[in-house]
């Protein structure tokens, strides 16, 4: 998950995520529907739940949208729809949120590490053959930082295979792979609405999307214990609920979603333009595919040092993450597929997010850009 704050806050700091501005660019709508909400007395899986499930599946391409409470609890969901369970093993990246790898866990399941693509950071296909194991039964792709995973060969792998894709596209929202939406290809998709995402709420929250009926009657089961008929469980379910108020919120903010998403493409144009004769790595774009930056993370050698640095002078930096999950405390030695993790491990210590929000002002911008060129050697 990302921190809703950066290191080192303090009058002036220029933050790396800041979802108190997108607040403040949409207060007025978002106090009225917080008061609609309030005023009907319903608060639960009400009408605003049902109609942002509509609307947000419709702006994906897909039929079905399931709120649920986080998008952990939406991963965990769509495994346990998708029959994975106990034995099972599910094939994943170790350079992502631990909140897909604690997914895979809380559906009984035990992760398979795969090695990422070192352009674009997302799981790479070609590594994927290699762990199938007969207790394979599915795979969760991580469209990271707004970009899109390869999809295509990726879906001829399962399909081959026939293991279940869950896609999960927490940093994703509104991302395309060759003109289509991303979550909108596997068999199930989970979305995160923590409040620095592309489309966050004020709070948790987390949405399942999916083709399939019954995979969303399942699915539905399982949010709420199981029950079929309301107070009758027939399966062990958990509580796990999209709240109204969030769901009239994320109403207001998806009509802005792809505006957001366009001051973000801009944003990253200037970081592209002014920073590419520093010497540092800069994203890159996978053909055929839209980046909708959810974060923009540049790779140096001297990572560490620029960070300080740039702490130093006022710029909110983090690092999205700094720590592959297999050699997290609580997971070494605990799963397969960690030793062969070669462009996960040289990423994690090369890769620092720059500021990137909506409501990134272009002096703010500027000034991150000119400290970076400072310290890079390149002012000029």
């Amino acid at each position: 998950m990302d921190s809703i704050c950066a290191g080192g806050e303090g009058a002036g700091m220029i933050l790396c995520s800041n979802p108190a501005a997108q607040y403040q660019a949409h207060k007025e709508e978002i106090d009225t529907a917080i008061s609609r909400v309030l005023a009907k007395g319903w608060y639960i899986l009400g009408d605003e739940v049902k109609a942002f499930e509509k609307e947000f599946a419709e702006y994906i391409g897909v039929s079905f949208g399931i709120g649920v409470g986080s998008g952990t609890d939406a991963i965990h969901l769509a495994l346990r729809a998708c029959g994975v369970g106990s034995g099972d093993e599910v094939l994943t990246v170790s350079h992502t949120a631990v909140a897909t790898v604690a997914a895979i866990e809380m559906a009984g399941a035990m992760p398979v590490l795969v090695d990422i693509e070192k352009d674009f950071y997302t799981l790479n296909p070609a590594m994927l053959e290699s762990v199938i194991s007969s207790k394979t039964k599915a795979i969760i792709p991580v469209h990271i930082y707004g970009q899109p995973a390869d999809l295509d060969p990726l879906m001829e792998i399962a399909r081959r295979h026939e293991l279940a894709v869950i896609e999960d596209c927490a940093q994703a929202h509104g991302a395309m792979y060759k003109g289509k939406k991303v979550g909108s290809f596997g068999d199930m998709a989970c979305f995160s609405f923590y409040p620095t995402k592309n489309l966050g709420a004020i709070g948790d929250g987390g949405m399942v999307v999916t083709n399939n009926p019954q995979l969303v009657h399942k699915t539905k089961s399982l949010r709420e214990y199981g029950w079929v008929e309301r107070y009758i469980s027939h399966t062990r379910g958990v509580n796990t609920r999209l709240d109204e108020i969030q769901a009239a919120i994320l109403r207001v903010k998806l009509k802005y979603l792809d505006e957001d998403n366009a001051k973000r493409v801009k944003l990253a144009k200037l970081y592209d333009e002014e920073l590419a004769e520093t010497g540092l790595i800069l994203p890159k774009q996978r053909h055929n595919s839209t980046h909708v930056y959810h974060l923009y993370v540049v790779r140096t050698g001297k990572r560490d040092e620029l960070l300080r640095f740039l702490k130093d002078n006022g710029i909110g930096v983090l690092i999205h993450y700094p720590v592959p999950i297999h050699l997290h405390p609580a997971y070494v030695n605990r799963m397969r597929g960690c030793n062969k993790l070669n462009e996960t491990e040289s990423a994690a210590w090369e890769i620092l997010s720059l500021p990137m929000y909506p409501e990134l002002a272009v002096d703010e911008n500027a000034k991150v850009i000119s400290l970076v060129k400072e310290f890079m050697g390149k002012r000029e």
